[in-house]
């Protein structure tokens, strides 16, 4: 198992001395777990981690704790911490859930969004385009969370959205897995279809098109479960 490496990503601006630490350790050590860039089975170092961004070991503990309280890392006594594998249960749990509500979001997009607000979608979707073919798929995750998001805000659900978050964490550490494996032209086509449908006013065409999206991942996940197996908890041939 590799040690966590003990420098900070070039992403990663400073901590900021006027903010709680732990909660920005937390933040930063479950990006780069989801993201990928601390895959499962590396050991994680209090003392490590603490150098790498200047503080102390307590904020570190903190942050551990509330890690392994959402599945990113596993605390073994006497022997260490190790960021955890995917546990597939969790992202199936997740995937339910998000469809449930992100199905009522973009029904209620459709009868509140306005030109400027279809004017950002079609934005976002060109940028995407333009990120298709960016060799760090970082850039076009972020682009995707954008558009989401953008359309929980136009349904008046930006609280709703932020809910998500902590529930989507194991889902997505398979999304950022997916995005390096899979083309992202499909998710850019099925993203306009669902605007398209936005700007019609058909909301149930709208919902379908939500749901066949959100619903991919099912099928990605046992493809990228036998690239990388030791990534998961599930044995995925069953």
């Amino acid at each position: 198992m590799d040690n966590f490496r003990g420098e900070r990503q070039d992403t990663d601006a400073p901590l900021d001395p006027g903010a709680a630490v732990s909660p920005q350790l937390f933040m930063r050590l479950r990006n780069r777990i989801v993201r990928g860039e601390l895959e499962p089975g590396t050991r994680l170092s209090e003392v490590d981690v603490a150098a790498c961004y200047s503080t102390s070991r307590q904020p570190v503990r903190e942050a551990f704790i509330k890690l392994s309280e959402a599945g990113l890392i596993d605390i073994r006594p006497q022997r260490g911490s190790f960021v955890s594998r995917i546990d597939v249960a969790s992202v199936l749990a997740a995937q339910f859930v998000r469809e449930a509500v992100e199905a009522d979001i973009v029904r209620a997009a459709t009868d509140r969004a306005d030109a400027d607000m279809l004017a950002e979608l079609d934005g976002n979707i060109a940028a995407q385009e333009s990120a298709v073919d960016d060799s760090d798929p970082q850039a076009f995750m972020a682009l995707d969370e954008a558009f989401h998001r953008m359309i929980a805000e136009i349904a008046g659900q930006g609280a709703g959205w932020s809910f998500l978050k902590s529930l989507r964490t194991q889902m997505d550490r398979v999304r950022h897995l997916s995005a390096s494996q899979f083309p992202r032209e499909i998710l850019v086509r099925q993203h306009r279809q669902i605007v398209d449908a936005i700007r019609a006013g058909q909301a149930d065409e709208a919902e379908q098109r939500m749901r066949l999206h959100l619903r991919r991942i099912l099928d990605d996940i046992p493809v990228v479960a036998a690239a990388k197996p030791d990534f998961f908890v599930t044995d995925m041939s069953r």
